[in-house]
């Protein structure tokens, strides 16, 4: 896995990305548009096994010419890792192993988290401000 700094710096301005939301039993899949201008929710995978994971996350990758993944990474407010925190590490490391496309982690305490706000979508717009 790489830094959002590196992955920022190996992204272009028209790569389209990733950004995931890992749960216990789901998982909320964004996709942000060619010019990374905005990010949406694309599907929301449920959690089986990681072949299956990693299976239907290639298949999205190929379909929709995704160059990245942002996942979102869940550390406790004081930067320790909780249990959360944990899985998802574990399960990024398993992605990135797997997939042909860089993949870093979103440290979500960045985020304004709300009902209203889907987190993943915000980190996404954040990889779209221009590059310098």
């Amino acid at each position: 896995m790489i830094t959002i700094e590196e992955f920022k710096k190996k992204q272009s301005e028209t790569s389209r990305l990733i950004g995931l939301d890992l749960g216990s039993k789901r998982i909320g899949v964004s996709i942000c548009d060619e010019k990374q201008s905005i990010a949406t929710p694309f599907k929301t995978i449920n959690k089986t096994n990681n072949d299956d994971l990693i299976n239907e996350l290639k298949k999205i990758i190929e379909e929709n010419n995704i160059k990245g993944i942002i996942i979102g990474y869940p550390i406790n407010m004081d930067g320790s890792l909780g249990p959360s925190a944990q899985s998802v590490s574990d399960v990024s490391k398993n992605i990135d192993q797997n997939v042909d496309v860089d993949v870093c982690l979103w440290d979500e305490r960045l985020s304004t988290v709300g009902h209203l706000i889907y987190p993943v979508s915000l980190m996404l717009m954040f990889l779209s401000v221009k590059k310098t």
